[in-house]
């Protein structure tokens, strides 16, 4: 797993596919939160506030919502 992506689609994809391994139980959380911590610290997934239409429409209302959840927890 890289850790920039320059392609939107190539970076939802591969949050897309964390979420979907910490929802089957084959990733631990604890791991879960810091790739998905470093990979928002270093894509611009956020934009004003919200992740990006492009990312969005890939990921679906639900990961959004776990994203976001981690996120929140870091604040």
């Amino acid at each position: 797993m890289r850790a920039v992506y320059k392609n939107p689609r190539e970076l939802a994809m591969c949050l897309k596919d964390l979420v979907d391994l910490n929802l089957d139980g084959l990733m631990s959380y604890e791991k879960f939160e810091l790739k998905v911590l470093k990979m928002v610290d270093v894509n611009e997934i956020y934009k004003n506030g919200n992740i990006e239409g492009k990312i969005a429409i890939v990921l679906g209302k639900e990961r959004i919502e776990i994203i976001d959840k981690v996120i929140a927890e870091r604040k």
